[in-house]
């Protein structure tokens, strides 16, 4: 009779409850890169000579005054950060034993992760 105890609403679920959330969120995040890439690929396909002013200009195209462009690659970049985090925080929980050693992995890639997007954002906002 213990066997039926862990069907239904009485069963006892352990662990992080990471699970599916974290799997859509890291699908939702690909695609968004996906689709980021695609776009940047198509326009510089489409730019009429690979110069430093085009190349700037497929990140500060505006519409409507609104900085649409920089606005889009700081959306990618912050979905690859997140991305990362995902990944990286599960091989952290699934390969490193020791608590201790396991927490300053995920601190040290948690700081790597939030000075990475501070310089991505200060790199994409000053061109």
């Amino acid at each position: 009779m213990a066997a039926s105890e862990n069907i239904g609403r009485k069963r006892l679920v352990v662990g992080a409850h990471y699970g599916i959330k974290e799997w859509i969120i890291q699908r939702v995040t690909a695609v968004v890169m996906v689709i980021y890439t695609l776009v940047l690929g198509i326009g510089t396909l489409m730019m009429p000579a690979f110069t430093y002013e085009n190349w700037v200009h497929l990140f500060n195209f505006e519409v409507l005054h609104f900085p649409l462009g920089k606005v889009l690659a700081m959306l990618t970049f912050l979905s690859l950060f997140y991305h990362v985090w995902i990944g990286m925080r599960d091989i952290w929980m699934d390969y490193v034993r020791h608590a201790g050693l396991r927490l300053t992995l995920q601190a040290f890639t948690v700081l790597w992760l939030v000075g990475s997007a501070v310089y991505a954002a200060q790199i994409l906002w000053r061109i």
